[in-house]
């Protein structure tokens, strides 16, 4: 038996794609089923597509990331994808090291062994040829002595949230780096990418992470909350393991943060991506809902 009061999170998700007339469709990929983890655990998920496919697999990506795809070979107007998850949520602690802990000042050294394997997410992916990005995650580095990292982990997530403006984007993908430092703008998957890229130049390991975040409020329909797709960071620390950190809404650890997927780049964590054959203006437009909602039932086991 686990406790009624076990926080349990239901995700609906679905997105629709609609065109002027019917189209084949190529290959999709669909990364929306949350990551299992010490503070999350999938108690049961779908997914529905209309029309349905000609062949559907799931597998395990580089980084053990469930990604389904979707094989087609029927026409339509309209393709929509539509997945359910309900997850058992049990936001992790803020991280706390003692002095006697190797990463609790900066500089710190990674083990050899973890490095071989972390090098990918210590080594920066974007340039600065300026050096306007390094300048700027030095700027939480203390001038005497060494600094304790959770002092610059933690000023670099408040510090976006607080000097940076919000800002939708229409554009496809994610802007560069140097791009959000000029227009201190961004959506949170530019701030994720920015903070990776900024604790990548002081060789720390970072990686980018996609999920879904959790509003809570009362809702009229007698449930809790609502939510939206999100991003944010994981950061490894030496007997601490990845850590999260938040810098769209300032958050430290996993609280309201429900991990799908975690790449070196945001370019190997996209949701939901395929093609369609057909002429460029066949394509109508997108429409996209997203809700999470938790509700106070019993879970048993």
């Amino acid at each position: 038996m686990i406790s009624a009061t076990m926080p349990v999170l239901t995700i609906h998700h679905k997105t629709e794609y609609r065109y002027t007339h019917p189209v084949a469709f190529g290959e999709h990929r669909i990364m929306l089923r949350p990551r299992d983890g010490h503070d999350l655990r999938v108690l049961s998920g779908s997914l529905e597509i209309v029309p349905e496919p000609m062949s559907l697999r799931w597998i395990h990506d580089v980084f053990g990331n469930s990604v389904a795809i979707a094989s087609f070979d029927e026409r339509a107007q309209t393709l929509s994808f539509c997945s359910t998850a309900v997850v058992e949520h049990n936001p992790a602690e803020e991280f706390a090291l003692t002095a006697d802990d190797p990463a609790y000042f900066y500089p710190f050294l990674y083990d050899n062994e973890e490095f071989a394997d972390l090098v990918q997410f210590i080594t920066p992916q974007y340039g600065d040829p300026g050096g306007e990005l390094s300048a700027w995650a030095r700027n939480f580095l203390d001038t005497e002595g060494p600094t304790p990292s959770f002092n610059i982990l933690s000023g670099m997530t408040h510090g976006i949230r607080e000097q940076f403006s919000y800002r939708r984007r229409h554009a496809q993908g994610t802007q560069h780096p140097l791009d959000t430092l000029q227009t201190k703008s961004g959506t949170c998957r530019d701030y994720a990418l920015f903070m990776i890229e900024a604790l990548r130049r002081l060789g720390i390991a970072a990686r980018f992470v996609s999920g879904y975040l959790f509003i809570p409020g009362d809702r009229a329909d007698g449930y809790a909350g609502g939510g939206s797709t999100h991003a944010w960071v994981q950061v490894y620390l030496p007997s601490a393991g990845w850590i999260e950190f938040d810098p769209t809404n300032g958050i430290v650890g996993t609280r309201d943060l429900v991990r799908v997927a975690v790449a070196r780049d945001p370019r190997q964590a996209i949701p939901l991506h395929g093609t369609y054959l057909g002429s460029a203006d066949a394509f109508v437009g997108m429409d996209v809902s997203i809700d999470v909602i938790a509700a106070d039932a019993a879970v048993r086991a």
